[in-house]
């Protein structure tokens, strides 16, 4: 059985078994690329701006400002400490940007201020804001509506609409070539082109809800989560083919993950378990597991990597769309030299940290508050919540723009 920490630091039995996952391989042959022709239909209309309940503004600009000083840390994220900025954003405002999935729309929130500067439409069902691989564009993944909506880092403002199926999440391979579509609901992976939104070729995989990912060290192949069925693939990133299949333990829910800052394992979260599974570094085998709290949900490195902030929406799959009450949802900080938790960060109120992001400085983390149309902003310093920003219905995948690296592998803010 899974652990769980309560308060007072009390460990209660969860449902997940603490089992050994097991594993089976599955290779298959190299898709057939596609020469798809696609064309870019009008983008919606805009809607008028929600009202804020920010705290604590700190100052009008929004132009990006760089540090002072540059940190620079070994390891896996050795170009993504403060400082650190690509001359790809240097003409990008300092916003955060919030898609809700019952509102259909994306929110603006101006990062100093804490002020909504800029709201409108997308379609159905928005999921993500995604910043390109060369970091000049961020996308918004529509997936009801079946598109992902451009908007310009410079201005805050939305752009044309690119058609693909069925828009969960998106990730950029590692050299910029291909861009890879999660079409959650469709249980495939689709391969594009980065340039020209051809579509090269589809992967139907071997589980349900594939959704969240990341890379091995030198780029070669990654793991996804399968959050339906409690797997994890291992997927060669140049061919799309499976190259294994990991299941978690009964009764796992497997949401986001991330690399180890050393390289040698992964980080998977799992809301149903209210932990934090360690994967090997060759993505075939768990090794342990992490208590976090009851939800986990998104993982964060600090800015200096020397820890990872996972947050813990306060609901399992079978308690969603209410409203938090005292008690639910947290930050737990983990670290990872030693795999403890070694702090736990309180919404007062109760909340539902979900996705989100690390401020350029490293003071900063944003999340989107699933179930109580908030925006949450954690210091990192003190793990106080600064500011409760009001946002329309169901915010999800949150994304901080820009924050430092060379160019992105997707996600909400998966940089290197």
């Amino acid at each position: 059985m899974c652990a769980l920490l309560v308060g007072g630091g009390l460990l209660v039995a969860a449902a997940c078994s603490s089992t050994p996952a097991t594993t089976r391989a599955v290779v298959e042959p190299t898709p057939p690329a596609s020469s798809i022709s696609l064309e870019l239909p009008a983008a919606p209309d805009e809607t008028d701006v929600t009202g804020t309940e920010a705290t604590e503004p700190t100052s009008s600009t929004s132009t990006t400002v760089a540090p002072t000083t540059t940190t620079t840390v070994p390891g896996v994220y050795s170009h993504t400490g403060v400082g650190q900025m690509s001359p790809a954003v240097a003409n990008a405002k300092n916003y955060v940007y919030v898609p809700s999935n019952d509102a259909g729309s994306v929110t603006v929130i101006d990062q100093a201020t804490m002020q909504i500067v800029n709201h409108y439409n997308v379609g159905k069902l928005p999921q993500h804001v995604v910043a390109s691989w060369d970091l000049t564009t961020l996308y918004a993944t529509v997936s009801d509506s079946n598109r992902l909506v451009e908007i310009d880092p410079a201005t805050g403002d939305k752009g044309k609409s690119i058609p693909v199926a069925a828009p969960y999440n998106l990730y950029f391979t590692p050299d910029g070539s291909t861009a890879i579509v999660m079409a959650e609901r469709l249980n495939r992976m689709d391969f594009y082109d980065r340039l020209t939104w051809k579509r090269r070729f589809s992967v139907k995989v071997p589980c349900k809800g594939v959704n969240h990912a990341d890379w091995s060290p030198d780029g070669a192949w990654f793991l996804a989560t399968c959050e339906f069925s409690g797997n994890l693939l291992k997927v060669d990133t140049a061919t799309g083919a499976i190259l294994n299949v990991l299941s978690l333990p009964k009764g796992s829910m497997p949401q986001d993950l991330r690399l180890a800052p050393d390289g040698t394992k992964f980080y998977v979260a799992d809301m149903d378990c209210g932990c934090v599974w360690i994967v090997n570094a060759d993505g075939t085998a768990t090794t342990g597991s992490i208590v976090t709290g009851v939800g986990a949900h998104g993982i964060y490195p600090s800015r200096d990597a020397s820890v990872m902030y996972v947050t813990n929406r306060g609901r399992t799959a079978k308690d969603t769309r209410r409203k938090s009450k005292p008690g639910d949802g947290s930050v737990s900080v983990i670290d990872p030299k030693t795999d403890t938790v070694i702090a736990t960060w309180p919404i007062p109120q109760g909340g539902s940290p979900d996705m989100g992001g690390v401020s350029a400085d490293g003071k900063r983390l944003w999340l989107s508050g699933r179930y109580d149309s908030s925006v949450y902003v954690f210091d990192t310093t003190t793990g106080e919540v600064v500011a409760t920003i009001a946002v329309p219905r169901g915010p999800h995948g949150l994304a901080v723009f820009p924050q430092p690296g060379r160019y992105s592998l997707g996600h909400t803010g998966n940089y290197r």
